[in-house]
């Protein structure tokens, strides 16, 4: 029973909710999870999609191409990025969730998540695992399980 003096607002346990999205099918139940719990918590949706830079060099996994066609390749994948993040917006805002859709241009994903999730003043981060087993997980390690390590903020992971 809620005390007169008191408001609801006051009770819910989220009010913004960061999900990190590459628009796989694995985050896209991450996504679709985020907003249920969203418009269960009355919280504010901030759905962001991380862009990498083109590689630079051949270690990098770049290969040899003209300035002009670099800025075109990540403009491409800019836009591809915004379309991803609209798409979220839209989905929460037809089920009710205020939603905000943001890109952020970074090699560095799991930075790039802690830090949008500061600059937004989001009080949850929901990702998903993107499950990678032995080798690979050694060798490339897993931005989920960076976010969970440096985050302040709680991270929720779903596979």
């Amino acid at each position: 029973m809620l005390e007169p003096s008191t408001t609801t607002e006051e009770y819910f346990m989220y009010q913004r909710i960061l999900v990190a999205t590459d628009g796989s099918n694995l985050s896209r139940k991450a996504v679709s999870s985020a907003i249920a719990l969203a418009g269960l918590c009355g919280a504010e949706l901030v759905a962001l999609k991380v862009v990498a830079r083109y590689p630079m060099t051949y270690f990098e996994g770049g290969m040899a191409v003209q300035a002009g066609e670099v800025a075109r390749i990540e403009k491409q994948w800019a836009d591809n990025a915004q379309a991803i993040v609209d798409a979220v917006k839209k989905t929460a805002m037809a089920k009710g969730v205020k939603a905000k859709a943001i890109t952020a241009k970074s090699d560095l994903v799991s930075e790039a998540v802690i830090a949008a999730a500061k600059k937004h003043k989001c009080d949850l981060i929901v990702m998903a695992s993107h499950g990678r087993r032995g080798i690979k997980r050694l060798l490339l390690g897993s931005e989920t399980q960076l976010v969970l390590t440096h985050s302040h903020v709680p991270v929720l992971v779903l596979r």
